[in-house]
């Protein structure tokens, strides 16, 4: 889905600041997508988030031991991470590729709350 160019009261990040801030808030997803699939948070469902490799992060979506979904995200492919404003608590992030014809959204993550800035104390942080 094409994106207009971020304003000025929204928030970008670069993706590797996203990923390492989101790792600590795991427990805030409410739903991550593509433009082809979403998964949704659950009570009896918790999110895994795992490296294969340096271009290659996973999000999974469990319960219990059973593999409910995953997302495979292609990190050299995301040039920012587009966070719009928001008017309820949730707040969206979107990851943009850009191409010469195009700036879309690859990924999308929905959390509970906005982007607050690194962690102080490494860990999981709950809101």
């Amino acid at each position: 889905m094409p994106v207009e160019a971020p304003d000025s009261k929204a928030q970008t990040l670069s993706f590797e600041r996203f990923w390492t801030w989101l790792k600590a808030h795991r427990n805030c997803i409410v739903r991550v997508g593509t433009p082809y699939s979403v998964m949704m948070d659950h009570e009896d469902f918790h999110w895994e988030i795992l490296t294969e490799d340096v271009d290659t992060q996973i999000l999974q979506l469990v319960r219990g031991k059973e593999l409910v979904g995953e997302i495979i995200v292609v990190v050299p492919d995301i040039a920012y991470v587009h966070c719009p404003p928001s008017e309820v608590e949730e707040q969206v992030f979107e990851c943009i590729v850009e191409t010469p014809e195009a700036r879309e959204v690859a990924y999308h993550f929905v959390l509970a709350h906005g982007y607050d800035g690194e962690p102080a104390q490494p860990g999981r942080w709950t809101h």
